[in-house]
Formats: structure tokens, C-alpha cells, sequence
């Protein structure tokens, strides 16, 4: 009998068995149940703290995100009781705009980077970008799963790169977008979860918002599990990022209610659980002043 990898031997200790027809069922439970009592103005507050405020368009220029990231300033000005956001993400080269002209204490920068949104290119390449984006300021680090290669089952490769994508952070946090989308199968996520984990992210991420679907609930339960499970054998708590597809206050509540069913209180906090979007930071703080506002 062949000797396991030391990937297969750290996914032996978890149920990769999972049916996605269970994960439907009890995400539709939590939905039913557990949604409605979260529906509230101090809920929508918190989750306005936890927007990791995104552009990541193709028309991005130096103007457009030098104006993104002076709302956030104002945003601190004109309402100084509520929560900013949790964070301003960019692409790599407006790492430094944004550093240079953020002023709100507390709201990190993060890029995306390792050649988003496909991953496919050399590791090296991928390494280099995520150094020169650390060094003109980025605070955090997303980077997407290598899905093909995960799919053909290399997970030696998989893992390598995210190694060595965390060592290019250097003690900034790094998210590993697993796009959910593209694995299908409650399985295929779980493990791609524990992977990335077990490799040295900080936090999981959905999606990138480029592929169909984006983020689900149901990939978001998935992910709690794995997070959880991860917890429970190794003492190391990571965070969870749903991203793509955010596209109501609902939604945001749902995900909200996920973390807080499988994870629990220690997870509800904005260090812990961030969602990215945009159009989601007006339509949060349009309900928490009662009028309809498009400030971002």
C-alpha cells in the first residue's frame, strides 16, 4: 500500500463525505429559522464594518481609485458614530494610491494579487507581484486557489504555491479565493478549504466575483464547517470572506447568519468576517439611516 502525502494524512482527519443535498437542507433550515431574528438595525451596523469596500474593474485608473478610497475619508467625517468599512480592495499597482491617501485608521488595504482572477501564471510571477504590492503598502493579500491544478488533484502544488505566496506576505495576512463556483461539489470545497488552510491562509474567500455562480450559501456553510473543524484540531482560527454575487442587505444577513450558526460569537467580528462587495455598503447604510442614499 502506497504511504499517504502528508496532504492526504492531514485530510484523513476530517469527513470529506459531505452530501450536497444535506448541505442544502440545512442551509435552507438555518434560512427559515434562524435569518429572521437577524434582520435588525444593530446587525446591519455590524456588517457595514465588516464590507471590504472593492473595485477591481477593468477602467480602474489612478483618478478612479484616488476618488474610491477619499469617500472612505469622507464616509469617516460625515458619519463618525457608525462603523467604516473593514477595508479598501484594489489591484496591485493602486496599492500605493491608496496608502498614500487613506486616512481613516483601522481600514486595511488589501490587493488582489498571484495574477488574478485565473491564477494562471508562474509562481514566480505571482510571488513578485504579491512582494511589490506588500511593499507599496497592501496590508493583506488575496490570492486565488490554482483551480485546475486542484482539480486534476495536485495538491502538492496547490499547497506549494500557497506556501509560497505566504512567505511573499511576510507577516501580512494573506485570503485564498477558492472560486466555488468552479469546484461544484460540497467535497471539492471542503477540501480545497483545508488545503488552503493547512498551507498558510489567514482567511478563505469564496470567489472572485468573475465566474458564475459566485458566492452561494451553501458554499459559505461548507466553508464555516471546514473552518470550524480546522479550529477543533488545531487551535488556529481563520476568517471567512464570502465575495461576488453580495447583491442585497438579505444576502448579507444570510451570510451573517451562517457564521454565526457554525462558527459561533467569536467569529462576529470584523476581523473574522468580511464580505466584498461595493453596491452592498449603500444599500447597508441607506437602511441604517432610513433614506435611500448612494454615498459610495
Amino acid at each position: 500500500m502506497a504511504e499517504k502525502t502528508k496532504y492526504e494524512e492531514a485530510l484523513s482527519k476530517y469527513n470529506l463525505e459531505i452530501s450536497d443535498q444535506e448541505v442544502s437542507k440545512a442551509v435552507k433550515e438555518i434560512i427559515a429559522t434562524k435569518v429572521p431574528l437577524n434582520d435588525t438595525l444593530e446587525v446591519k451596523k455590524f456588517l457595514m464594518g465588516s464590507v471590504e469596500l472593492t473595485t477591481l474593474k477593468t477602467t480602474d485608473s489612478d483618478e478612479s481609485v484616488l476618488a474610491f478610497t477619499e469617500k472612505v475619508n469622507q464616509f469617516d467625517e460625515a458619519y463618525p458614530t457608525l462603523p467604516h468599512v473593514a477595508t479598501i480592495c484594489v489591484y496591485p499597482r493602486f496599492a500605493k494610491i491608496v496608502s498614500e491617501t487613506l486616512e481613516v485608521d483601522g481600514v486595511e488595504i488589501a490587493c488582489v494579487s498571484g495574477s488574478f482572477p485565473s491564477s494562471q501564471a508562474l509562481i514566480e510571477v505571482k510571488t513578485v507581484e504579491t512582494a511589490l504590492a506588500v511593499k507599496d503598502g497592501a496590508t493583506e493579500i488575496d490570492m486565488v486557489l490554482s483551480v485546475g491544478t486542484f482539480l486534476s488533484g495536485d495538491y502538492e502544488t496547490v499547497c506549494d504555491e500557497i506556501q509560497q505566496m505566504k512567505e511573499a506576505c511576510g507577516d501580512k495576512k494573506m485570503k485564498v479565493i477558492l472560486e466555488t463556483g468552479c469546484l461544484k461539489t460540497a467535497s471539492n470545497i471542503k477540501t480545497a478549504s483545508l488545503l488552503a488552510m493547512y498551507s498558510g491562509a489567514d482567511y478563505i474567500k469564496t470567489s472572485t466575483g468573475k465566474e458564475v455562480p459566485a458566492a452561494t450559501p451553501e458554499a459559505a456553510y461548507v466553508m464555516c464547517q471546514a473552518i470550524k473543524e480546522y479550529y477543533e484540531q488545531t487551535g488556529v482560527q481563520i476568517g471567512f470572506k464570502p465575495a461576488g454575487g453580495l447583491n442585497s442587505v438579505m444576502d448579507a444577513i444570510i451570510y451573517y447568519t451562517i457564521v454565526k450558526e457554525v462558527l459561533g460569537e467569536k467569529w462576529l467580528t470584523n476581523q473574522w468576517f468580511r464580505m466584498g462587495t461595493s453596491r452592498l455598503a449603500n444599500l447597508l447604510l441607506s437602511e441604517v439611516i432610513g433614506e435611500e442614499t448612494k454615498f459610495f
